[in-house]
């Protein structure tokens, strides 16, 4: 009988009874619960962790800053509760602590009390950063350790954006506000260099009218020291005259005090007798033509009248005392008496001798009649007049007292004057130096200006301005300066689609490890006959490849309309599958006949072999070096590369190249069960007394 019909007289074997029919359903239906059962189990826990009970402990106290109060706590707290990531408990520390330790909650995260002042810290002078403290007990669950690690550090980088974006706006708005003092500043810089030149030109000016004034006040001190030296003549010339008035004061002070009483009982008769005199010389001068004639009588009149007033004279200054006015007076009239007597003698004898000017004679008659009528008037009031002639000569003693005391405050004042002229004359010199100086730092201020509004106006066009909606993107890209950009190019939707190309193979190796515990490696029939090795090594192969298409066929049945795996290329995978499962049978088969009872526990060691090397999970450079020497070695590794790029996309190189080493596994595997079979048609003690028989 051909292979074919010996692998059908096998599987009709299954339909003789009750037993061997549920044998086949549970053949068919094992793979789906190491393949189904398994991806279901955790085909998305990523998307249910909102069901993960989490503590949450929100501590923060809260913190000002720019006049805003800010509670990072309370906002990273709303926006976690928003995220549906975990099922957030609020509740103490204490009680959060707990919770971990005995496994109500499988960890916690608290915000505490300083977190808001730390993340505000960074303007002031002492920065801090803020601390999230996540507490987590991996005996609980290892596996949401791991997964809170990275939604953690989601957070954490969160925050720390959130505070960067505060903190960058306030420095893009110091940008602006620093922008807008340095435009004022170029401009004060503006002014500056226009007053500094305007300033310059008063400096030039300034020390030209310094060197004039320098000139001026040497000159007011060479003056001043002429003036000072005139003062001290004039000091004491003022002095001297002062010393005179006061003796001419106290002179006629005496005076006044003799001759008073005497003018005052004699006025009358001393204004009579100079009326007298003017009279005569008016009527004398009246009389001329007729003096020849009357010369005699009048010569003897004048010397009568001088002989009287001689007499008056004798009489009234006989004493031998100093000669007061009113003695004076009197001689003067005395003597005007006498000189009109010889006068009159004169004139006699002129007139006598007819030898004599009458013009000269008239000359002399008017001086005397002025002089004489001059006292006349005089007369009542010589006593007044000698008062006032006192009070004068006081007055003049005190005005000379006072210029002498005024000449003397002059020269001292001319003195400080011209000490002062010598300082002020230095002190302009010093000015004038120094305004030179001041006309050459002006010089360099006026070019200092201009360099510092030429900066001060670049600088503020280097300085950016930015409005709100450029300060806002430029935080936003500041703050969170380098972004992932991921791409996926054959992206997997859930966790077990990125775990089906791992599992669907075992759960296929399991299948072809338990269908041989139902059916003989080899055909006993064939091996009783005598049937080539080949065929016997056929008879037993097709029936299981038959029941792994079967349970290929229901699993990925499962799996796509059930569980709901997406395939890339849906056709391709179940037909490669069937080739997996085909090269599975071959191997099973061959452990199996080669080895008997122990090529099950072969079977079963095999395949943790290729579990643990092909990198299903991690990825195969990651696990020790026993696993990568043995991961080129195995068929799983093949399959399970191959069916990435079968459900989720990519290239085809890795299907071509599993396809070549599972056809090689499986032609292998059949060999070797040919040769095997060819043993087995050849009895021996060994197989008459197998070691042990499961």
């Amino acid at each position: 009988m051909r292979s074919p019909g010996l692998a059908a007289l096998e599987l009709k074997r299954f339909g003789r009874g009750r037993l061997p029919r549920a044998a086949l359903v549970a053949l068919l239906v094992l793979p789906l619960l190491y393949g189904a059962l398994y991806l279901w189990s955790f085909w998305d826990p990523y998307g249910r962790l909102d069901r993960v009970p989490v503590a949450l402990v929100n501590d923060d106290r809260g913190a000002r800053a720019d006049g805003r109060r800010l509670t990072a706590g309370d906002d990273i707290a709303e926006g976690l509760r928003r995220s549906e990531v975990f099922d957030w408990h609020e509740v103490s520390a204490a009680e959060a602590r707990r919770g971990v330790e005995d496994g109500t909650y499988y960890l916690s995260l608290t915000m505490p009390a300083d977190f808001s002042r730390r993340i505000v810290s960074g303007a002031g002078d002492a920065p801090q950063t803020g601390a999230l403290q996540v507490r987590t007990n991996d005996a609980n669950n290892y596996i949401v350790g791991q997964i809170s690690r990275t939604v953690f550090g989601e957070v954490r980088r969160a925050a720390s954006t959130k505070a960067s974006r505060s903190f960058l706006d306030r420095i893009f708005i110091s940008f602006s506000d620093i922008h807008g003092e340095t435009v004022k500043a170029a401009e004060g810089a503006d002014e500056l260099r226009s007053g500094a030149g305007k300033a310059e030109k008063g400096s030039e000016d300034l020390a030209d009218g310094l060197e004039d004034a320098e000139d001026g006040s040497g000159r007011l001190a060479k003056a001043l020291t002429k003036l000072t030296e005139g003062a001290g003549d004039l000091e004491d010339g003022s002095k001297q005259v002062a010393e005179g008035t006061q003796t001419l004061a106290d002179l006629a002070g005496g005076v006044a005090r003799k001759a008073g009483p005497f003018l005052a009982d004699n006025e009358k008769t001393v204004g009579d007798t100079a009326q007298l005199v003017a009279d005569s010389a008016r009527a004398v001068r009246g009389h001329l033509d007729t003096l020849v004639e009357r010369a005699p009588a009048a010569a003897e009149g004048a010397r009568a009248a001088a002989g009287t007033l001689a007499d008056v004279h004798h009489k009234r200054c006989a004493d031998p005392a100093p000669p007061d006015a009113a003695c004076a007076d009197l001689e003067k009239a005395a003597e005007a008496a006498a000189d009109v007597a010889a006068v009159a003698d004169d004139v006699d004898t002129l007139v006598a001798d007819q030898d004599g000017g009458l013009k000269e004679l008239d000359g002399n008659l008017a001086a005397l009649q002025k002089q004489a009528q001059a006292l006349a008037d005089r007369a009542p009031h010589l006593s007044e007049d000698l008062d006032d002639a006192v009070t004068r000569i006081n007055e003049l003693n005190e005005g000379a007292g006072k210029v002498a005391a005024g000449a003397r405050k002059l020269h001292k004042g001319l003195g400080t004057a011209k000490t002062g002229a010598a300082d002020l004359d230095e002190g302009v010199a010093d000015l004038k130096t120094g305004a030179e100086d001041l006309s050459d730092g002006m010089y360099r201020l006026v070019d200092g200006s201009g360099k510092l509004a030429d900066g001060l106006h670049d600088g503020a066009e280097r300085i950016p301005d930015y409005d709100e909606e450029d300060r806002d993107r430029r935080t936003e890209v500041m703050a969170d300066p380098v972004r992932l950009v991921s791409e996926d190019l054959h992206k997997a939707p859930d966790y077990g689609t990125g775990f089906a190309p791992y599992f669907v193979p075992l759960s296929l190796w399991v299948g072809a490890m338990v269908a041989y515990m139902l059916i003989p490696p080899m055909n006993r029939r064939a091996l009783a006959a005598g049937a080539p090795a080949w065929r016997i090594a056929l008879a037993g192969w097709l029936p299981v490849v038959v029941i792994g298409v079967l349970q290929t066929v229901a699993l990925m049945s499962v799996l796509h309309w059930a569980v709901g795996l997406e395939m890339a290329r849906a056709a391709g995978t179940v037909g490669f599958l069937f080739l997996v499962t085909a090269c599975f049978a071959a191997i099973v088969q061959w452990l199996n006949a080669r080895f008997g009872a122990a090529g099950r526990i072969l079977v079963l060691a095999l395949l943790m072999l290729q579990l643990t090397s092909a990198g299903g999970t991690y990825p195969v450079q990651t696990s020790p070096g026993f696993f990568n020497a043995l991961h080129p070695f195995l068929p799983m590794s093949y399959v399970v590369e191959a069916l990435r790029r079968l459900i989720t996309g990519g290239g085809l190189e890795p299907v071509g190249q599993a396809c070549a080493v599972l056809a090689a596994f499986t032609a292998g595997a059949l060999a070797l069960t040919a040769l095997s079979a060819r043993r087995r048609q050849v009895w021996t003690p060994a197989r008459l007394h197998p070691e042990l028989t499961l």
